[in-house]
């Protein structure tokens, strides 16, 4: 489907995308993940045609792209924004890109309503765009996206405007939605678990270098470096490995390690502990919390070790 080879682009002396190579399989949708200022959204944009790379190919299906203007890639671009016309009621502006394909009106219009079925929004054609919810604009958007049934979706943090009990919910119903049409797609976020919810696979990106691209689970097995295990999520990693929660050891026959910081949560405590491998960062469950509970304050004492045969060695 997409290939980039050696995708390059500056801005001054910027460099966003540092000899980039990626691709995108048949129904596969992958996850751009990164800080801002990283490039993945100038990324997202060559790939559609809104930005062009200093050097590099970009290919979709064995066709170059560097000739095509972006309304004649046939991909689909999605905001955070949403972009929707506020003057158009929500099938109006599901129809717009069917009628600039060139569908008659009668048609667009059909396909439109059986579109905003799709996302929920079935009795809320007539409705203008500004008198919905973000999470019904958000559909809205999403369904003039796919009624076009474009060769690729791309989307830049679709879902950061919106609260995190309906962002969650959204995600489901966005990734069932991809899984139904089998449309391959693109997705911009800084968000670790909206990339793992999401993707098939995630491209980590920082400073515009990719730094690794992999299945979600891979990605957690075998992080690529320090900077990156700390970036999805490991809170004690070392120059040489993370070390995931599995491999500490909690115990009366472990090394005294002394509590530097204590935070109380709804069910157990996070502690942060000097220990003989330096500091590191625990989360206690209820049970080990009330377990150590006569030490678990600054300047107490608890066993902590570390399992080496689990640490997650950088390669």
């Amino acid at each position: 489907m997409l290939a980039l080879q050696n995708l390059s682009k500056r801005f001054g002396q910027r460099r966003v995308a540092d000899d980039i190579s990626l691709n995108v399989a048949a129904g596969e949708t992958l996850a751009l993940l990164g800080p801002s200022g990283c490039g993945k959204s100038t990324l997202l944009k060559m790939i559609a045609g809104l930005a062009r790379p200093d050097s590099g190919e970009l290919r979709f299906d064995g066709t170059d792209l560097a000739a095509l203007p972006p309304e004649r890639r046939g991909f689909a671009l999605m905001f955070q924004d949403f972009a929707l016309f506020p003057h158009l009621d929500a099938l109006g502006n599901v129809m717009f890109g069917l009628i600039e394909q060139g569908c008659a009106r009668r048609q667009a219009a059909v396909q439109a309503g059986a579109m905003l079925a799709r996302v929920g929004l079935a009795e809320h054609g007539a409705r203008k765009v500004w008198t919905l919810s973000g999470g019904e604009q958000q559909r809205v958007a999403l369904a003039r996206a796919l009624a076009t049934q474009p060769r690729l979706l791309l989307l830049d943090e679709p879902f950061s405007s919106l609260d995190a009990d309906l962002r969650s919910q959204l995600q489901r119903e966005f990734r069932a939605l991809l899984r139904e049409a089998g449309m391959p797609a693109i997705i911009v976020t800084h968000d670790r678990d909206e990339a793992f919810a999401l993707a098939d696979r995630v491209a980590v990106l920082k400073d515009g270098r990719l730094l690794q691209c992999a299945a979600p689970e891979k990605l957690l097995a075998q992080p690529a470096d320090a900077w990156l295990a700390r970036f999805i999520g490991y809170d004690n990693v070392t120059e040489q490995a993370a070390i995931p929660p599995a491999a500490i050891l909690l115990g009366e026959d472990q090394p005294a390690a002394t509590v530097i910081e204590l935070i109380p949560l709804a069910e157990g405590a996070r502690v942060k502990v000097a220990a003989a491998q330096g500091e590191l960062v625990l989360t206690l469950s209820a049970r080990e919390a009330a377990r150590w509970g006569a030490a678990l304050f600054v300047g107490g004492e608890i066993g902590v070790g570390v399992d080496e045969t689990a640490l997650l060695r950088f390669h």
